[in-house]
């Protein structure tokens, strides 16, 4: 199947709630009114239940409860509101999805988000945009899924789709890969052109023409999620480190103690636990 036609089925296309349509707008709408969002985010009892729950989890270390939909959009801000907001619906529309492990996706999924964010946040990036990239990364495996679900089983079968390869295998064998789909599904939601180019770069960030740094902190927060949800071993880890990716971001090679221990006396600060680092935040996608 060819990707236009892939995406060329609008009965396995995922809706998004119209509150997350207005907030994927907000993008190239500086002028969008918050205090609708508030009202739409507060009139649904589901949504709005999982925000303040969000909000007074343990990833924002608030020293008063919130109350108030209102009261979480003053103390998160704005943009983290829609990244949250965002990550929810991006679950719920792919909540049915053939021949794939959710729980374990999401967690990973998470984990990106989570490490890339904190990992930009190190340079000069715009680490709130980083997470949003990275919490969208991995949708267009679910699209592959629920689109072509049986041309999906031999590859499945073949490598795991949280696999580092998994990208290249799927170009071979599609003619592209789930980056491109991401790509592709933020295009149709009307995401900024920087957005779709991160999205579409991920898997192979040196390749493009046009370094997209975004692009390049999220491949390297899969690299750390992918660590964890596999339990791999230090050594395959230091291994499998993509030092290119770091090199042209500038990032020392020392920020995981794995990595550390291969570079003594390099001083750096290094990464919380994934668990304490996404602490809180599996409420997004539950």
């Amino acid at each position: 199947m060819e990707l236009k036609s892939l995406l060329d089925q609008p009965n396995k296309l995922p809706t998004m709630p119209k509150v997350v349509q207005q907030l994927i707008a907000s993008f190239s709408d500086e002028g969008i009114s918050l205090d609708e969002i508030a009202r739409q985010l507060a009139a649904d009892p589901v949504l709005s239940a999982k925000l303040l729950r969000l909000a007074n989890s343990a990833y924002f270390h608030v020293s008063r409860t919130i109350g108030s939909v209102d009261d979480a959009m003053r103390m998160l801000g704005f943009v983290m509101v829609r990244n949250l907001v965002l990550g929810n619906g991006m679950a719920v529309a792919f909540r049915n999805t053939p021949g794939m492990d959710l729980k374990k996706f999401w967690r990973y999924n998470l984990y990106t988000a989570c490490a890339s964010r904190w990992l930009a946040a190190s340079g000069e990036a715009n680490a709130d945009e980083v997470f949003t990239v990275a919490l969208m990364h991995g949708i267009g495996q679910l699209q592959m899924h629920v689109g072509m679900p049986a041309a999906m089983v031999p590859v499945d079968g073949q490598l795991n789709v949280l696999d580092a390869g998994r990208a290249d295998l799927e170009k071979q064998v599609f003619g592209f890969h789930h980056g491109d789909v991401s790509a592709e599904l933020a295009r149709i939601w009307n995401f900024p052109p920087p957005v779709i180019a991160a999205l579409r770069d991920i898997p192979q960030p040196s390749a493009s023409q046009a370094f997209s740094a975004t692009a390049a902190w999220v491949h390297l927060g899969a690299w750390r999620a992918r660590a964890e949800v596999f339990a791999t071993t230090d050594k395959a880890l230091v291994a499998s480190y993509p030092a290119e990716v770091g090199k042209r971001l500038g990032i020392a090679p020392a920020w995981m103690p794995a990595l550390a221990a291969q570079s003594p006396g390099l001083k750096t600060i290094l990464m919380p636990p994934m668990k304490a680092l996404a602490a809180g935040l599996d409420a997004m996608l539950v």
